[in-house]
């Protein structure tokens, strides 16, 4: 009986810290690659110039750490959500303003 008890206790322990780093944030998550693909495509578009889409990506790159050491602890405060979710939007409007404004990635016959 004690046996049993003790592997049951082992076998939780070593479960446990898997599901509290496995929380997910579905929504965050989602967005984050919409906003990639926003600018993969400006590129492929030629609405985004390297050195702009490097800038971007960076700021992609800037939420994804905030949301990495949000979940570092196993779980997302509603504050850590928030402040994550204001950058996304940030970022979303700096994917916009640089999609649409008046420089063009050059050509390949340029």
């Amino acid at each position: 009986m004690n046996r049993s008890i003790i592997t049951a206790v082992a076998i939780a322990a070593m479960l446990l810290p898997g599901f509290t780093l496995a929380q997910s944030t579905p929504r965050i998550d989602k967005r984050q690659q919409n906003q990639d693909a926003r600018i993969d495509k400006g590129v492929e578009k030629g609405q985004l110039n390297q050195k702009e889409a490097a800038r971007l990506e960076k700021g992609q790159e800037h939420v994804q750490k905030m949301e990495d050491k949000a979940l570092s602890d196993g779980k997302m405060a509603k504050g850590e959500k928030g402040r994550i979710e204001h950058a996304q939007d940030v970022q979303s409007k700096r994917i916009a303003r640089q999609k649409h404004d008046k420089q063009k990635a050059k050509s390949k016959s340029e």
